[in-house]
């Protein structure tokens, strides 16, 4: 003997047992508004930034690193989630061989507050400044060889390895680094008012820095 279930009660019913189960998990559900947002670095929030560092980088940077990002303007910000700062991106641009590019000597983001957007935030204000420079040849900075999560959210913007620096960092192991460096495009426009820029650059003061490196980011 053969017994036929009625399927479209019981799913009429599954259905309604689901909907009570997702609608007790809504009420339970605490939603929690997230606001990202960069903010320039002062002198009056430098000491949050060397906590950051800290706590996120496992080098560890002198005081003329910090002297010198206080002069460096939009190449250098801070990452804030709910008016808390948890992140900072910090640039400089180099200029050899009549070619200008952009360093990233440090991004990252503490751990608790991965995965929200804030290394994209910075990245993206990373090539918004490329942009208004208009003869910035490339962007490049240097990863420890085994962040492969780095390496990772860095080849998804373009980012492309260009060789190996061994010995890199001198207290931390592996030592080696990779090299990454994506190319960004200039526009006609941009291409006329290179030698303008470029000696208008010139003037400006470049941080200096030691050895930087690169965390687990986004």
């Amino acid at each position: 003997m053969t017994n036929t279930v009625p399927m479209n009660n019981n799913n009429n019913n599954n259905n309604t047992n689901n909907n009570t189960v997702v609608d007790e998990s809504r009420k339970k559900r605490k939603v929690k508004r997230v606001t990202i947002e960069l903010g320039d670095i002062t002198q009056h929030n430098l000491k949050q930034l060397k906590v950051l560092n800290r706590d996120v980088f496992p080098v560890a940077y002198n005081e003329k690193f910090y002297k010198d990002l206080l002069g460096a303007g939009e190449l250098c910000k801070l990452a804030y989630c709910n008016d808390i700062v948890v992140g900072a991106v910090c640039c400089r641009i180099d200029l050899l061989e009549n070619r200008r590019r952009l360093y990233i000597m440090t991004l990252g983001v503490l751990a608790k507050y991965r995965e929200l957007g804030l290394g994209t935030l910075m990245l993206e204000h990373v090539f918004k400044i490329c942009e208004r420079e208009g003869n910035i040849d490339s962007i490049y900075l240097h990863v420890q060889i085994n962040n492969e999560t780095a390496l990772s959210f860095y080849k998804k913007f373009g980012f492309q390895i260009i060789s190996t620096a061994t010995e890199y960092y001198r207290r931390l192991e592996p030592s080696d680094a990779y090299l990454l460096e994506r190319p960004f495009k200039k526009s006609a426009t941009n291409e006329q008012t290179i030698s303008t820029s470029s000696a208008q650059q010139n003037t400006k003061k470049i941080p200096t820095v030691p050895l930087s490196t690169i965390t687990d980011v986004d």
